[in-house]
């Protein structure tokens, strides 16, 4: 499980890597589709993480500073941070998180049961489906997207 979400961070780094090299109103500009920017893309692919980690944690972890990302600095801040909370979770799963059951509620009282590792591999296949979004946005700024062909990536 772990590989799987070093993949995806390896990725998100080249995105924010990639990030850099654009002007800066590209990054803030509103887009169609997705989280209508790439930087409230990008935050919300950590938001989502963040928010499925505390779903498995019996208390929450809180980015301070979360209101004050305005900038790709912030955002990355905000990512390491994340990892780091994510990564020891995962390092330290039980042998049975097949089997976990976690209780979520949602906004309209909803209440729903899904395993430790659905999430998980919800949490990946989300940040993958919003990578997506941020290649279609590169090609139409005439730009060569990241690469995330996993085979031929080294990221273990």
């Amino acid at each position: 499980m772990l590989t799987l979400f070093q993949y995806n961070w390896q990725v998100r780094d080249d995105w924010f890597q990639w990030c850099e090299s654009i002007p800066e109103e590209e990054f803030y500009k509103e887009r169609t589709g997705g989280m209508k920017s790439i930087r409230e893309t990008l935050i919300h692919i950590i938001d989502c993480e963040l928010l499925w980690l505390n779903s498995m944690l019996e208390s929450k972890i809180v980015f301070e500073a979360r209101n004050e990302i305005t900038d790709l600095n912030a955002v990355k801040a905000y990512s390491i941070f994340v990892k780091a909370h994510t990564k020891k979770f995962i390092e330290h799963l039980p042998s049975d998180y097949e089997k976990c059951i976690v209780k979520v509620t949602r906004r309209d009282g909803t209440i729903l049961h899904f395993t430790q590792k659905k999430i998980l591999a919800h949490i990946i296949t989300h940040e993958i489906h919003h990578i997506g979004q941020l290649s279609i946005w590169a090609r139409e700024l005439a730009l060569k997207p990241i690469s995330s062909d996993l085979i031929v990536r080294n990221y273990e």
